[in-house]
């Protein structure tokens, strides 16, 4: 039953990332998208890589075993899953038109810091970690297996698109991010 709500939720969100896909500014050039092109293709290989690790496999596939018999652990990754899509939604909701590939820079940028924004910098990126934590939970271990690549990219990514936003907004932005956190809420702020 948790595999099918998981994949229920997964299917919702991809749904409505197309169609709030729509109607999103156009991009002001794509150049530090396609810089990221390379990043995006190591970190396919290196996912593979790992997924055909004879070793990895054998040890994952017996913590999946011994995971795969506990409700706990089918609701708390339902849980999570959702909380995690919940929040990049209501992240992407927050944008607006502002919304872009990872990296992309948009005509007539906005500085959005409200919703998720006030106390997260990158809750997109933050939601959907969440969910693959979610994932690997109640679903697969396997999908732990993404969280690290991933969330290495996710802070590459959001770096990036922080020296663009530093560039844009000099002082707000670095206002904005002594008072917020990056993936996380920032529990003591800088003064």
């Amino acid at each position: 039953m948790y595999r099918s709500i998981i994949a229920g939720l997964w299917l919702l969100f991809v749904a409505y990332w197309a169609v709030a896909a729509v109607g999103a500014k156009r991009d002001a050039g794509s150049r530090l998208w396609r810089g990221g092109i390379g990043l995006r293709l190591v970190l396919i290989l290196l996912i593979a890589t790992m997924v055909r690790s004879p070793s990895l496999r054998g040890f994952l596939a017996e913590t999946q075993r011994s995971a795969s018999h506990s409700d706990i652990f089918g609701w708390t990754g339902v849980a999570l899953c959702a909380l995690g899509f919940g929040l990049a939604i209501s992240a992407r909701w927050h944008l607006g038109r502002n919304w872009g590939m990872p990296m992309s820079r948009k005509e007539q940028p906005e500085l959005v810091t409200s919703g998720p924004y006030a106390s997260v910098r990158h809750p997109i990126y933050s939601g959907l970690l969440l969910a693959m934590l979610g994932s690997a939970i109640g679903v697969n271990i396997y999908w732990a297996l993404m969280l690290v690549p991933v969330g290495a990219y996710f802070i590459y990514s959001a770096r990036r698109e922080e020296i663009v936003m530093l560039q844009l907004f000099p002082e707000q932005y670095a206002a904005y991010m002594a008072r917020t956190g990056m993936l996380a809420p920032r529990p003591f702020r800088r003064g």
